[in-house]
């Protein structure tokens, strides 16, 4: 049974909606904004101005609808954080979106100069980061994104905040359809995703929330009885609250997934690109960027909320906190008296 001390407890709660759903928006994508914007300019990298305006602008007109948005350090922060309301949840990104690819795959590290000590300072409900894995890659590279992961949930208990962990699989070098796009792989093993995750439920990451791609092409995510039962031993292996990103799939195939993913147990999703890219993609026209977020982008999380709604889990309920539910339950009594307001 999973134990919540009281900031991870109230950061959880301050993620969610007063029914325990997870309807959060991502804001922190970094290449995926950033290379077509430069890529308008016919420049290298992309001006920080235009970047950080799409930013506000998403934090603008969707977190409405949100129940937290997902903010990244270097755009997103210092552009829009004047303007995200109280009254939703505050997630940051931790990890840097410049990995070092190697031959054996993919390391990553955290954004220079950010921890999740300042994250915690600055007022953040939750620490959310990215490794990509696959259980096939050099034993060498795995063992050193284990000890990222762990040092990070490590760093979230001590500072009692929640740990959002987002699990990626990617093409090794002699995968066909080789990118370091922020896109999903194609041709992936469903295998792979699942024994990733297998891996990170381990007690030792300290993970609280699963962010998870599907375990099948979003493509498949047909209604069939086969792919639900991927998606439901995924859920099984999580062990604890989770919910699916969209990883840059289209409307109705990130909708499908998430028919899928909530009959399985998924407590709601995490997603950016299948939210606002048909917005995105009229730029540099900002008018029409605007009107795309406000009626179409607006009227999909409307709709994907609504599904959410009927057929999500209540992540508070989750089996791994027990009969009870979610509850602070401090192992020490010493504490009780201290927290005894928590409840447990």
């Amino acid at each position: 049974m999973m134990e919540l001390s009281p900031g991870k407890l109230w950061g959880l709660r301050r993620m969610a909606d007063q029914n325990g759903i997870f309807k959060m928006t991502a804001v922190d994508q970094r290449p995926p904004i950033k290379g077509p914007i430069a890529a308008y300019h016919g420049v290298e990298t992309a001006p920080w101005e235009e970047v950080a305006k799409f930013k506000r602008l998403l934090v603008e007109t969707l977190q409405a609808q949100s129940t937290a948005m997902l903010l990244d350090p270097h755009y997103a922060i210092p552009k829009a954080i004047d303007i995200l309301s109280p009254t939703k949840g505050l997630i940051v990104t931790l990890e840097d979106s410049i990995f070092r690819e190697t031959p054996g795959g993919r390391l990553s590290s955290n954004i220079d100069d950010w921890s999740v000590e300042k994250i915690k300072r600055m007022g953040g409900d939750a620490v959310k980061v990215l490794a990509w894995y696959r259980p096939d890659a050099e034993a060498s590279v795995n063992a050193a994104q284990q000890d990222y992961v762990k040092r990070i949930g490590e760093d979230c208990a001590r500072h009692d905040i929640p740990f959002l962990f987002e699990l990626l699989v990617y093409p090794l070098a002699g995968d066909a359809d080789q990118t370091k796009d922020y896109v999903e792989m194609k041709g992936k093993k469903a295998d792979h995703v699942l024994a990733s995750v297998e891996e990170f439920a381990k007690p030792v990451y300290g993970v609280d929330v699963f962010k998870l791609e599907s375990p099948v092409s979003a493509r498949d995510a047909d209604g069939s009885a086969g792919v639900q039962a991927i998606f439901d031993e995924m859920g099984r292996l999580a062990a604890r609250p989770w919910v699916m990103l969209s990883a840059g799939a289209g409307k109705s195939e990130f909708r499908a997934v998430l028919e899928h993913a909530f009959a399985a147990g998924a407590s709601g999703f995490l997603a950016g690109r299948a939210i606002w890219l048909d917005a995105f993609n009229a730029y540099p026209d900002w008018a029409a960027i605007k009107a795309g977020l406000i009626g179409e982008a607006a009227d999909y999380m409307a709709d994907i909320s609504a599904l959410a709604d009927a057929t999500a889990t209540n992540w508070s309920a989750h089996p791994c906190y027990g009969s009870g539910g979610a509850a602070f339950r401090p192992a020490d009594a010493r504490f009780r008296h201290h927290y005894s307001g928590f409840g447990g």
